[in-house]
């Protein structure tokens, strides 16, 4: 396309050089003329173009030319305007301008104001430049001038955002991206959707920003790596303000790897922020910390306030999070400082935008001055007494002035003390107020350390409390037997009617201090479940055969449902589940009662259950399960139990993303269900 365009604007040079050959020295010359300095001008050959300026000038004054003196005086100036030479381009375009008016040319004036208020846009003088531009544009849009208008738009809507007024700059950016889009402009079409996801994002309409952003990604001319590291950071920020961290890191990890080695670190600084946000989120607090002190380093660097603030937001939840709160009042205080001073600087900002609003509204600019000749007036003869007379008056007036001089010197002394003392009394009041903000935060430290000893006294507590009770008993008794069997006393037949009783006691004693070690570890929050896919079936198959000795001696059936199914969870906490839930309905059966256990697949979920048809649970008794404090009764043989054992199952499968509740009446029986996923769940 390049070669093709090329290749069409030589031929289309060379047409125009040989016609302006053969053409007599006439207006229609200077015509020709024009075309070829229009076209050069708009292939950056500005050198030639300013040889065919020269000549046509000269021609054009020669033929009084007015129409040819305007058109070459405004394509001077434009050359002088990309040549950064402002005073020549002004004095082109004024002169251009005067011309055209002369003509009565609306379009040509349209042209020049576009022009000039493109030039002060440019130099940062956005509210004149604002008022040319304005003034041009409706002109500019009835003849439907594409080119110009694209220049028009662009650089309005940059006008607009350097000034903070968002909704004018994305009016602009819009109308500017439908003409660039037209015109093929691939590289003022991502300039512009670059500049409206920046806007749509500082609005918090965050999904257009990220429209806006991937438009920029899927262009068919995106292949180079310096865009893409402008995009990925933000990308991945604005991923993030929606919690879609997968997403966000992708990005954010594919921005690191391409400004990691670049020299332009203001992407860097963007990845780093975002990526210590995203760590800081998913408790990854060492990488993040590491990322943020890279990122502080970097906006000090740059001088970059607006992510140097946010690093200071970041550090004091980092040090916060981590109990370092002399820190995190450090980086509450550097926060503070900072964003004053931004709402200082926005201030201003909002003023200029004030200023540039009432420019719009005025409906004389533009219009000239109309000048009328002033009548020339003859000086009057000046005597002496007039003359002493205004001497003296100057003398009085300059005592007044010295008088008022040195009011103003003694009011600004005045002032200047009272400044100082109020700021004084403004410093003062800031030392207590963080003394106070210290204080606080050591005081809510030494609550979290209280009420963490406090728990830790509770559990032991409640450990020795069980230990010198339940666990005491079933082993003394253990004792008793043996004493027994070793002094004799026993004759074997008595000693095999023992046994059993014997082995309850002893299975009693091996499940409490099963339940004792994980309700211990649970109260000191140092269970970590390590989920993973396993069959419920085999563990039923293995815990099954710990209980049919016991279920033989007491005369109870298990029918057995269950089918090969698969869960995600810890196999490990699953398996103490199952086994205290079997333990149970073992305890509260009779002689000729039936357990159950069978599971389903329900809404992408395993449900496993365990029924019996024992005593059941009465509706007072129900509502005191699964709590952390203990609750226990005695089984159908007067079987003893901790009280911890449903506590420590509700916690276990509450870990793993699952459910557990119970079905039961009185004298019919209990059904237990427990929920487990089948699968990883989703963020």
């Amino acid at each position: 396309m390049s070669v093709c365009s090329g290749y069409s604007q030589s031929k289309e040079l060379d047409s125009l050089s040989i016609q302006l050959a053969f053409q007599n020295q006439d207006s229609l010359k200077v015509d020709t003329s024009l075309k070829l300095i229009k076209l050069l001008y708009e292939t950056n050959d500005f050198d030639r173009a300013i040889k065919y300026i020269i000549e046509s000038e000269k021609l054009s004054n020669q033929l009084n030319y007015h129409k040819g003196i305007a058109e070459v005086a405004f394509y001077k100036a434009l050359i002088y305007a990309n040549k950064n030479d402002y005073i020549n381009a002004v004095n082109g375009y004024k002169k251009s301008k005067a011309l055209f008016r002369q003509l009565n040319d609306v379009v040509g004036v349209a042209k020049v104001n576009n022009s000039i208020g493109l030039l002060e846009i440019k130099r940062g003088n956005y509210a004149l430049g604002l008022q040319y531009a304005l003034s041009a544009i409706e002109e500019l849009e009835k003849r439907n001038l594409t080119n110009e208008l694209k220049l028009s738009y662009s650089n309005l809507a940059k006008a607009y955002y350097n000034i903070n007024a968002r909704d004018k700059a994305i009016e602009y950016y819009l109308k500017a991206a439908e003409i660039q889009e037209q015109l093929n402009d691939i590289k003022g079409l991502n300039e512009s959707n670059s500049y409206l996801a920046e806007l749509f994002s500082a609005r918090k309409e965050h999904r257009k920003a990220i429209e806006y952003y991937e438009k920029i990604l899927n262009s068919k001319r995106v292949n180079r790596d310096s865009v893409r590291r402008m995009v990925y950071p933000k990308l991945g920020g604005e991923y993030l303000k929606f919690n879609d961290f997968d997403k966000a890191e992708r990005y954010l990890v594919k921005g690191y790897n391409l400004n990691i080695r670049s020299k332009d670190k203001s992407s860097f600084l963007i990845v780093l922020n975002n990526l210590g946000e995203l760590n800081l989120q998913q408790g990854r607090l060492v990488l993040a910390e590491k990322q943020l002190q890279q990122a502080g380093d970097i906006a000090k660097k740059l001088n970059n306030k607006k992510e140097l603030l946010r690093h200071y937001k970041l550090m004091k939840v980092l040090d916060s999070t981590k109990k370092r709160f002399d820190r995190a009042f450090d980086w509450q205080r550097e926060y503070y400082t900072l964003k004053n001073e931004l709402n200082e600087n926005s201030a201003h900002v909002n003023l200029k935008t004030n200023e540039v609003a009432k420019l719009e509204l005025d409906p004389d600019f533009g219009k000239e001055e109309e000048t009328t000749p002033k009548n020339d007036i003859k000086p009057e003869p000046v005597n002496n007494v007039a003359v002493s007379e205004s001497k003296q008056q100057f003398d009085r007036f300059k005592l007044i002035f010295y008088a008022l001089l040195a009011a103003l010197a003694i009011v600004s002394t005045f002032l200047i003390l009272v400044y100082l003392k109020r700021n004084n009394r403004i410093k003062y009041a800031q030392e207590l107020e963080e003394k106070n903000i210290k204080i606080q935060l050591q005081n809510e430290a030494f609550q979290e350390q209280t009420k963490h000893l406090e728990n830790v006294n509770n559990v032991k507590d409640k450990l020795f409390s069980i230990v010198s009770h339940d666990l005491k008993d079933s082993l003394s008794s253990i004792n008793g037997f043996i004493d027994l069997l070793k002094d004799g006393s026993l004759s074997r037949e008595e000693f095999d009617n023992l046994i059993p009783e014997l082995s309850e006691n002893a299975n009693s004693a091996s499940l409490l201090l099963f339940n004792l070690l994980n309700w211990s570890k649970s109260q000191m929050h140092s269970l970590e479940p390590k989920p993973s896919l396993f069959d419920v079936q085999e563990v039923f198959e293995d815990k099954i055969k710990l209980i049919e000795q016991r279920m033989e001696n007491k005369g109870i059936t298990l029918v057995d449902r269950s089918m090969r199914d698969f869960a995600y969870a810890d196999r490990s906490m699953f398996e103490i589940v199952i086994q205290n839930l079997l333990a149970n309905a073992l305890k509260f059966s009779n002689s000729g009662d039936t357990i159950t256990i069978s599971n389903r697949i329900s809404n992408g979920s395993c449900i496993i259950s365990i029924a019996d048809t024992g005593v059941g649970i009465s509706k007072q008794n129900l509502n005191k399960l699964f709590k952390s404090n203990t609750f226990t009764t005695l089984g159908t043989n007067n079987e003893k139990g901790t009280g911890l054992g449903l506590s420590i199952c509700k916690e276990l499968i509450e870990l793993n993303n699952g459910e557990i509740w119970v079905e039961s009446t009185p004298d019919v029986g209990s059904t237990f269900y427990v929920k487990l996923p089948k699968s990883k769940p989703t963020a």
